[in-house]
């Protein structure tokens, strides 16, 4: 005799299962650092952009050590850029990554902090 089949959709509904919900204190610390070496391509787009930079946030081009009445010297116009922009916006502003560092430390309560280095280095092209 075949078995009849019932639609999902008429099935009682199974109660659901009380499970504790509160978080376990682990006591991890993890900091993750990633740094970029950047090379200038195109010195003339680094700077021009890195002046309409310095117009449009005056604040972080401050932090980074501009002055209105002092001209943008190319590593701080490349240090502009780089804290306001992602490395694939820079490519289109005049620089390219050459290395990129990963650096990521963990470390419980009870041990050593470990560290963990990743690093790539693009191709030159």
């Amino acid at each position: 005799m075949p078995r009849r089949l019932t639609h999902p959709s008429l099935l009682p509904v199974l109660p659901e299962q009380e499970t504790p919900r509160r978080p376990l204190g682990l006591g991890v610390h993890v900091q993750r650092i990633q740094i970029d070496d950047l090379v200038v391509t195109d010195h003339r787009q680094v700077l021009a952009h890195a002046r309409t930079a310095a117009r449009q946030d005056p604040e972080t081009a401050a932090l980074l050590g501009h002055r209105p009445s002092v001209p943008l010297t190319l590593q701080a116009a490349a240090a502009l850029l780089a804290a306001l922009h992602t490395p694939d916006e820079l490519t289109e502003m005049g620089m390219r990554t050459a290395r990129h560092l990963t650096r990521t430390t963990a470390a419980t309560q009870h041990r050593a902090a470990v560290v963990l280095e990743l690093t790539d280095a693009p191709d030159p092209g």
